[in-house]
């Protein structure tokens, strides 16, 4: 499929589009992980406007790919592009974090809002996607299974037990995706538990491995277009992203990990992002 500077263009509008949902959310809910959800835009832009075949007119169900936000904390952005994509209604986004609403802190499964998987315990959702990817394997569906990582749930062992798994089984349409933006809650992966050298780890597992920046349409949309990368070879793409990205105050800085913004960062951030 061709893909040229007009596509480029698009889709970093509709980043834009979605960076104003998800701060727009967390400031009126005065909740939510805006540095972590504003990391994985790109990824979620690419994949639900381009790379993804999510539930349509004319996609079957056995053909559609499936998404799971291991990284539950994000789901802001995951919310985002499904309202974009017309599989949310408004109301729904209007009731992020509120009582009587449905899309809480972290995804709760809701297949008719796209919602595939329940998630937010670390370390769990490569496992579930792992399962997911066997499954349709056996049962000869043609889709493929999406994972979205953090870098600090790698901390995890069930990552490491899901990843040889995977490669046992030859899970060439299973394809994880780490938001690699090297800061976890309480500081920075290095100096919590140390990844590198990471893409080595996951290829000694068995892996094909790609590594982007995160935030680079023209890396990311090429390298998505290319699963599998080899046959019978589950995918890594280790994508190199910056916490709080789009908003110059709040990248790279621990502190918006869970902080939300007040009125004056709230426009400030708004007449950044426009």
């Amino acid at each position: 499929m061709n893909f040229d500077h007009a596509d480029v263009q698009r889709l970093k509008e509709q980043a834009v589009k979605i960076r104003e949902r998800v701060l727009e959310m967390c400031h009126s809910a005065g909740c939510g992980h805006i540095g972590s959800s504003f990391s994985i835009v790109e990824m979620m832009t690419a994949l639900y406007f381009r790379c993804m075949k999510i539930p349509r007119s004319g996609v079957k169900e056995a053909e559609r790919d499936r998404l799971v936000l291991s990284k539950g904390h994000g789901c802001p952005t995951l919310y985002a592009a499904l309202f974009d994509c017309g599989l949310l209604p408004e109301s729904a986004l209007e009731g992020f974090s509120r009582n009587g609403g449905i899309l809480e802190q972290h995804p709760s499964r809701n297949p008719a809002y796209g919602i595939d998987v329940s998630s937010g315990s670390l370390g769990h959702g490569l496992s579930i996607g792992a399962g997911m990817a066997l499954s349709g394997k056996l049962n000869g569906e043609d889709h493929r299974v999406f994972v979205i990582m953090s870098d600090g749930e790698t901390n995890e062992g069930s990552t490491w037990e899901a990843a040889l798994f995977a490669a046992q089984h030859g899970l060439d349409n299973l394809v994880a995706i780490v938001d690699y933006n090297k800061m976890q809650a309480l500081g920075k992966t290095r100096d919590i538990i140390g990844l590198d050298p990471f893409s080595s780890k996951w290829e000694a597992m068995g892996w094909a491995v790609r590594e982007v920046d995160g935030h680079d349409f023209s890396e990311v949309v090429p390298t998505l277009e290319q699963v599998p990368f080899l046959s019978g070879k589950p995918n890594m793409i280790i994508a190199h992203t910056v916490k709080g990205k789009g908003v110059c105050f709040m990248e790279n800085d621990l502190l918006w990990h869970y902080r939300c913004p007040d009125e004056e960062e709230y426009h400030k951030a708004t007449c950044e992002l426009c």
